[in-house]
C-alpha cells in the first residue's frame, strides 16, 4: 500500500498522529501565535496544526520532490487587499523550512539535487501509515 492509494485527508491525519510520537518533531514556542502566511487573517484554529502541516509536507515530498520555494507556492493563497484586486502570495517560508529541518533530523527526509526527497525510512514510515489507513477504510 502506498501514499497514492489511500485518501489524502485520512493519511495526513494518521501521519500527524504518528509524528506526535516522534521525538524530533515538536512545534517551536512561537507556533501558537503565528499565521501560516501573509494571506491569512488569523492563526490556525487547530492546536495541532504543526503536526498536520508536517504530515502534509511529508506526503507532498513523497509524491514529488519539492523544495521550500515550490512548497511556499503550494501552501500560498490569495491575499485580500481591500478595494484593490486580490493578489497571489506565498506561504511562510520559515514554517516550511523549520518543519523540513525537523523531518531531516528525524531521518524521514533528505536534501536532494532538486529539493527534498523522502528517505527509505520515511517511505517505510508512510507506507506503514497508509497500510493502517487502508485497513480502517475497509
Amino acid at each position: 500500500m502506498s501514499v497514492k492509494d489511500v485518501d489524502s485527508r485520512e493519511l495526513i491525519i494518521s501521519t500527524a498522529e504518528e509524528l506526535k510520537k516522534t521525538s524530533g518533531i515538536t512545534p517551536p514556542v512561537w507556533a501558537p501565535f503565528v499565521k501560516t502566511g501573509s494571506h491569512k487573517e488569523r492563526v490556525p484554529d487547530n492546536a495541532d496544526w504543526w503536526y498536520m502541516r508536517a504530515a502534509a509536507l511529508l506526503r507532498r515530498v513523497a509524491i514529488t520532490n519539492a523544495g521550500v520555494s515550490r512548497l511556499r507556492r503550494v501552501y500560498g493563497g490569495r491575499k485580500h487587499r481591500g478595494y484593490k484586486p486580490e493578489k497571489k502570495v506565498q506561504a511562510s517560508g520559515n514554517i516550511i523550512r523549520k518543519i523540513l529541518q525537523q523531518l531531516e533530523a528525524a531521518k524521514l527526509v533528505k536534501k536532494g539535487k532538486k529539493g527534498r526527497q523522502v528517505t527509505a525510512a520515511g517511505q517505510k514510515f508512510l507506507d506503514k501509515v497508509a497500510k493502517n489507513v487502508s485497513s480502517h477504510q475497509k
